[in-house]
């Protein structure tokens, strides 16, 4: 019988299975490739547990393989015939139903012997392969990665015999590992420790480290290991402000309505002028790992098709949670349903999305061509607030300069910072970076210390983007005025 005593400490996975078939359910079909994983939850939910495969037939536990089970067919008789409680395991068994109709004819048969028996048969695969004749006798699991009960349980089971390690550093760490597999947590874990990292905060940057590799080999989502302060962001008061306000309501998430807690932002505005480093420093200032989605190569088609890969990507990223989900220009992927085909579809599944996603998630989008996003996207209730970084103004051009520099090693404070805004009129952050960079590369060319007259010299040579691009930029602040609030409450003169 299975046991129903659920505990606060069981694992969502090994919930969902034990109300599976807990409600009879005498097929079920798993998809995942962690087979020990699923293997270890059967075997803490009561009845003995059986384990087939192909190669090895069938056994109980420990217990010497049944003679005769290798073969697909007589490991499903093996079952029928059996007596007494047991849950049977069956790996891979999705290619004998792909090759065989007398084996999907059996597994009716299966169906009807274990039918309020008490017997139950559990299918695992890293494809989904339900024919049609047994599609309405199985239930279908998709198994999400570990959460943070089953990791912190994962690392008392890891962890070497005589580390003392208490359940706060073991909770830090099992946050650091979500949306990895049991796997490749135990890889991770195994790097940080063989650096003689003690288990706790201190090996969390290596473990990090490791999750970067597996995340990055999506190929379309990037973990983003640059960290930028809210110090780093010159200016923006207005955001700065608002997120420190939001920060503690988000660490709070778990106690509050899901209508409080924070769930994205989209900051948009002229190129250079400090949207990715305002996303990096949200980060940063919640303490959360960021990820990047690559739009270009959702769209490349070379992960299969856009649609299923975004929505993939986004499922990936609740696993994740809590974390930092940044939608690098935005606009270029996600656009109105209007526009019809997969672009129509991946906005509607976009929008119920940062409705219904985990609380744990928070969203930054950034975006430079802000007339292409939709009015259903900027309208409140999407994300918690709409900004519109706009080109700073004097005094923010200042703190930019002082920032750079001191950034560099260079005192600020040696400059007649002042001097220079009568060059500057009209700079976005980016080109003030520039100058600076300039400025100290020529010092150091000429091997001496930056002075005064070589960030004037640098000043005089660049052409700002308001000369340039002056239609469009007039044509954005136009466009943001009434559909979005200033990043900065400065106003100009």
């Amino acid at each position: 019988m299975i046991s129903t005593n659920q505990q606060s400490t069981e694992s969502r996975a090994a919930r969902t299975i034990r109300d599976v078939l807990t409600s009879g359910r005498p097929l079920v079909y798993i998809r995942s490739s962690e087979e020990q994983r699923v293997a270890h939850i059967l075997s803490g939910l009561g009845p003995p547990l059986w384990t087939w495969c192909l190669t090895e037939g069938l056994q109980r536990e420990s217990e010497p393989v049944q003679p005769g089970t290798q073969a697909a067919r007589s490991a499903l008789d093996f079952i029928i015939a059996h007596q007494g409680e047991a849950i049977f395991h069956l790996k891979d068994f999705h290619e004998p139903l792909r090759d065989s109709a007398e084996i999907r004819r059996r597994l009716r048969d299966v169906y009807q012997a274990c039918l309020n028996s008490g017997k139950f048969v559990v299918i695992t695969s890293p494809v989904r392969f339900i024919p049609e004749e047994i599609e309405r006798s199985l239930a279908f699991l998709e198994l999400r990665p570990p959460d943070t009960v089953e990791l912190v349980a994962f690392l008392r089971r890891t962890v070497p015999a005589g580390s003392a390690v208490d359940e706060t550093a073991l909770h830090e760490v099992a946050g650091a590992l979500r949306g990895l597999t049991l796997d490749e947590a135990g890889y991770a874990l195994r790097r940080a420790l063989a650096v003689g990292q003690e288990l706790g905060a201190g090996a969390i940057p290596m473990l990090l480290e490791e999750k970067k590799m597996l995340v990055n080999r999506s190929g379309f989502i990037e973990f983003v290991a640059d960290s930028a302060g809210l110090g780093e962001v010159g200016g923006l008061q207005g955001l700065k402000t608002w997120l420190r306000d939001r920060r503690k309501l988000f660490q709070m998430r778990d106690e509050l309505s899901t209508e409080i807690v924070p769930k994205g932002v989209l900051i948009m505005g002229i190129p250079g002028c400090g949207k990715s480093l305002s996303v990096k420093a949200i980060a940063s200032h919640f303490q959360l790992p960021l990820y990047r989605l690559d739009m270009i190569e959702i769209f490349s088609g070379r992960y299969g098709k856009p649609e299923g890969v975004f929505v993939q990507a986004c499922r990936m990223m609740e696993d994740m949670a809590p974390a930092v989900l940044w939608f690098d220009e935005i606009e270029m992927g996600v656009t109105s349903a209007e526009a019809g085909g997969e672009q129509g579809r991946i906005f509607a599944f976009f929008l119920t999305w940062m409705q219904e996603k985990t609380r744990g998630l928070f969203v930054a989008a950034t975006a430079n061509r802000i007339d292409l996003l939709p009015a259903e996207m900027i309208r409140k209730g999407r994300f918690d607030e709409v900004f519109f970084v706009d080109m700073p103004v004097p005094e923010e051009q200042l703190e930019i300069f002082a920032i750079h520099l001191n950034r560099r090693g260079v005192d600020a404070g040696r400059f007649q910072l002042p001097q220079l805004l009568q060059l500057t009129t009209g700079w976005t952050g980016a080109e003030i970076e520039q100058c600076v960079i300039s400025a100290i590369t020529r010092s150091r060319i000429e091997e001496r210390e930056v002075t005064q007259q070589d960030l004037i010299a640098s000043a005089a040579r660049i052409v700002p983007l308001s000369r340039t691009m002056k239609e469009q930029i007039g044509h954005i602040r136009s466009w943001a005025f009434e559909r979005a609030v200033r990043a900065s409450p400065l106003q100009r003169s």
